[in-house]
């Protein structure tokens, strides 16, 4: 707890650095919105960050995606590749290039991979899990909560899950709530699947098409209840195997004895496709909002870049 208190000090502090300009962030020549969270796991970033990037392509724009590439053994900035090892980029950098197949960028220090995808023609920067990184500049902040675990004990690090205190959400431009309802002003987005794609081929079956059946079910994500209990909700039978987050996989966390199929995260099956075999699937989310969150959320988007633009035009 002591140390949790002196974590908290130097967080607040290292903020009012940078909010004072005494510290500087390097606003790029573009946009930037940056989706993180306050506290450390998963939240659901990623399915959101893939959401958010989908629709600015639709619109018309030329986003890129800047990650850390956290785990990925790649040193300084570069593009990921589809046919990347998860090994050298990290995990979730390569779910979103095969994903959107858009340009991601991996680094250690933000702005050099948005520097990378402003070369590479992007005209808009999202920034998967990029809240403290403070030294990029951003128009726009999403806070992502996890609706089951929220801020855990209430605790910073070490203590605790927490990055940086609560009253951080005021200070977002959007405040999303990830599997349970959303606080006033706040918006609120459920993780949907309704398909399995093969490792080996990739082709899709109906999630339903599990239904009644007893399966394997591998998970390394900071909350596999979560994969777990998505799965039941659908009728299947559920052998669960949790796995650290990010955790390197090998053919003894996904090959069982008895032959029964295997479902596994989008996240996990980027990792161990030359393990698979045909009992193997992946479950891959996409993000969904409720009533007009959707509209309301994006609108906030749009808003925060036209102000870069009218600014730009003065």
């Amino acid at each position: 707890m002591p140390f949790a208190a002196i974590y908290a000090a130097a967080t607040a502090s290292r903020r009012w650095l940078y909010r004072h300009g005494l510290c500087k962030s390097t606003q790029m020549p573009c946009p930037v919105v940056v989706v993180g969270n306050l506290s450390v796991g998963g939240a659901g970033k990623t399915p959101l960050v893939a959401w958010l990037a989908a629709r600015l392509a639709e619109s018309g724009r030329r986003p890129g995606i800047a990650s850390r590439g956290y785990r990925g053994s790649a040193a300084g900035a570069r593009l990921v590749a589809p046919s990347d090892d998860a090994a050298a980029v990290g995990d979730e950098p390569l779910l979103l290039a095969r994903r959107t197949r858009l340009p991601v960028a991996v680094c250690r220090t933000r702005t050099k991979a948005a520097r990378l995808l402003i070369e590479a023609g992007c005209d808009v920067i999202v920034s998967d899990d990029g809240l403290q990184h403070y030294a990029l500049g951003r128009d726009c902040e999403i806070i992502v909560i996890d609706g089951d675990r929220r801020f855990g004990n209430g605790w910073s690090l070490p203590a605790g899950p927490l990055r940086e205190r609560p009253t951080r959400l005021a200070q977002a431009d959007a405040v999303v709530v990830n599997g349970a309802s959303a606080g006033p002003g706040q918006f609120t987005m459920r993780l949907e699947a309704d398909r399995a794609v093969a490792l080996r081929g990739g082709s899709a079956a109906p999630l339903d098409a599990f239904k009644g059946v007893a399966v394997h079910a591998v998970a390394g994500i900071a909350n596999p209840e979560r994969f777990f209990r998505m799965l039941r909700a659908r009728g299947i039978e559920v052998i669960a195997h949790p796995l650290d987050d990010h955790a390197r996989i090998g053919g003894n966390d996904i090959r069982f004895a008895d032959g029964k199929p295997v479902l596994m995260t989008e996240k996990d099956a980027v990792k161990c496709a030359n393990l698979a075999d045909e009992r193997h699937w992946y479950v891959p989310v996409d993000a969904s909002f409720g009533g007009d969150d959707a509209a309301a959320l994006w609108n906030i988007v749009m808003r925060s870049l036209g102000r870069r633009g009218a600014a730009a035009g003065r």
